[in-house]
């Protein structure tokens, strides 16, 4: 049974099915036994309903209870500071929000207190709903203070990579339309950079900076104002919904700059809910988060599970692999976050008695190896691995809920349609969809590589596809008329493969392929053999042209290596110890090969 054969099942037996799944009555499971069977694909379709049936049964459950808990919001009009209220109410006193660097705690009240104080200076700046004003700080409690006291006032912050310099920093600043800009004291000679090109903008700085850079730049001292500020709760002035937006988040998009992604409300609760539902997480979790507070991992996945679920979160600034399992230890985490890349250095690093001592029962995150994820599993001893795949902005994201090794989630081979995310042919060449005869989009079989998307539906928040700041952007991201003529579906990019039990698994984000021998080889796969082969080295992969002959000359480019002496090539290495790329000479080059400079 092909994954695109389910639009077709019939509502009765879809309904018979899950009726004899639940154990209503002899009559219905057989009625519905031969219904799935004549309607699908005989006995090797009851087989893989037998295998997943109980992965389908939890995943609906959680499905229902997240849209259970959006149709509430909505009606109710709720925001993500209101439900942040309710958990206050709950339990004022508990920590909300660790600080690694400083040991600070900050209690939900405490945190209450501060955004509320946040969102009495936004309105004492003339800033009113629908503003945009830009967060540019490394990750710690009070960004998660500001970004939320703005909210409580209806004012949008705009989420910005802290390591982002010059034109890529204006070009974020400027999609946004910020009246203002917040930045840390770390990022106060970055700014000071582009100091020109800010001058039209209200500035503030959180942290000790010499008065004198304050004055060059016009800027204020926000410590200071927030010292002054009432921390009661502001006037709602503004009429914003759960479907209104929140913040902006900057996509790490393949090609091009940054897009500024909208994130509403109910995208905000819908990703974090996902993720404590599917993973099993429970109120007296702790939370390990050393992911970037910019991107939605961190700040959603992450720092979501504290607003709208009353967990505790341990924030750390940047993530430490020689730290990570003692802080783990310190706070009592019982959930680490990762992206893939983490668990590789994590396992490079030599064995420490913390990594047997901790409580750590979660993994969250995604881009987790195959070749890694077992590896991690066994050695730091985690119980489960919450696995999953989404794009900031995505409609189709998916959720590992049943410790596949190597899936990023699944889609219901049974009941297809409940989640109507697919897998889709696409150009091996151009990645353009391909369509029949009737200019319909063509589903893929099981095994069968595809691009990714999802059926949007504007008036369901789990469906609807927000887009970007920019309009012309977010409408190249959208195809039309793909399952049937009128329908639309938010196009990743991203390829995948789904196998005929529906788990789905990462193949490579579009672009990142190379032809080889007519074939197309997936540049990730073949980083993961090499890094595995190479003991978790860094590994990049990617294809390149070779005029007049399909073969790479490789004997010549391994015996170059990165030898200065051996291309005319510049080259140049990242000096960990300086932070900053450094040209190789052959002074620098034979320390390397010496073991006298680490990389």
């Amino acid at each position: 049974m092909g994954a695109g054969d389910g639009f077709r099942a019939p509502l009765a037996v879809i309904t018979a099915g899950l009726l004899s799944v639940l154990g209503l009555s002899w009559f219905w499971s057989m009625l519905a036994l031969i219904g799935v069977y004549l309607c699908s694909g005989g006995w090797r379709f009851l087989y893989v309903a037998a295998c997943t049936i109980k992965r389908d049964i939890v995943g609906l459950c959680i499905l229902l209870r997240v849209k259970y808990f959006m149709h509430h919001y909505i009606s109710t009009r709720s925001t993500v500071p209101s439900i942040f209220a309710q958990r206050v109410a709950l339990h004022p006193d508990k920590p909300a929000l660790v600080e690694e660097s400083t040991g600070e705690v900050w209690s939900f009240s405490e945190l209450d207190r501060r955004s509320n104080a946040v969102a009495q200076w936004a309105l004492a700046q003339g800033w009113r709903s629908g503003d945009v004003v830009a967060i540019f700080m490394e990750s710690r409690p009070l960004m998660v203070a500001l970004w939320l006291g703005l909210a409580k006032v209806g004012v949008e912050p705009a989420l910005i990579n802290f390591n982002l310099r010059r034109d890529s920093l204006m070009h974020c600043m400027g999609v946004s339309g910020a009246r203002g800009m917040v930045f840390g004291v770390e990022l106060l000679d970055v700014v000071l950079e582009v100091k020109e090109s800010l001058s039209s903008l209200s500035l503030f700085c959180t942290g000790s900076a010499a008065a004198q850079s304050l004055d060059s730049l016009s800027a204020q001292n926000l410590d200071v104002l927030l010292a002054s500020s009432p921390d009661t709760p502001p006037a709602v002035t503004h009429s914003k919904g759960f479907n209104d937006r929140l913040f902006y988040i900057y996509t790490s998009g393949t090609t091009g700059l940054p897009k500024a992604a909208i994130i509403v409300h109910s995208r905000y609760y819908r990703i974090a809910a996902f993720g404590y539902y599917s993973f099993g997480l429970g109120p007296d979790d702790v939370v390990y988060c050393c992911l970037p507070l910019y991107h939605s991992a961190g700040n959603i996945v992450g720092v979501g599970q504290c607003l709208l679920h009353g967990l505790t979160v341990v924030i750390r600034r940047k993530f430490s692999a020689s730290r990570f399992w003692d802080d783990c230890v310190k706070y009592n985490c019982t959930v680490v976050q990762y992206i893939g890349e983490i668990c590789r250095y994590l396992l490079s690093q030599p064995v420490r008695p913390s990594e047997s001592c901790h409580q750590v029962r979660v993994a969250m995150g995604n881009g987790l190896r195959p070749n890694v994820w077992e590896d991690f599993m066994k050695r730091f001893n985690i119980k489960r691995i919450g696995e999953f795949y989404g794009a900031t902005e995505c409609n189709c994201s998916l959720a590992n809920m049943d410790n596949k090794v190597g899936a990023c989630g699944f889609n219901s081979v049974i009941l297809p349609s409940v989640y109507p995310i697919r897998l889709l042919r696409a150009d091996e060449d151009t990645m353009e969809l391909i369509r029949d005869s009737q200019g319909l989009c063509v589903p893929c079989k099981p095994g069968e590589p595809g691009i990714i998307v999802g059926r949007i539906n504007p008036h369901d928040p789990l469906r609807r596809f927000d887009g970007y700041a920019n309009q012309e952007a977010t409408n190249k991201k959208i195809s039309h008329n793909v399952f049937k003529k009128g329908d639309s579906v938010y196009v990743s990019g991203d390829l995948m493969v789904m196998d005929e039990f529906g788990y789905v698994y990462f193949r490579d984000r579009g672009g990142d392929t190379f032809r080889w021998r007519g074939e197309n080889v997936s540049t990730t796969e073949v980083e993961g053999i090499l890094s595995s082969l190479l003991k978790h080295t860094d590994v990049a992969v990617y294809g390149v042209s070779v005029p007049g002959t399909f073969k790479i000359q490789k004997t010549r480019l391994q015996k170059e290596g990165f030898d200065p002496q051996q291309t005319t090539d510049q080259l140049y290495f990242l000096n960990s110890r300086l932070g900053r790329y450094e040209s190789l000479t052959e002074e620098l080059y034979s320390a390397i090969m010496q073991g006298k400079l680490s990389l």
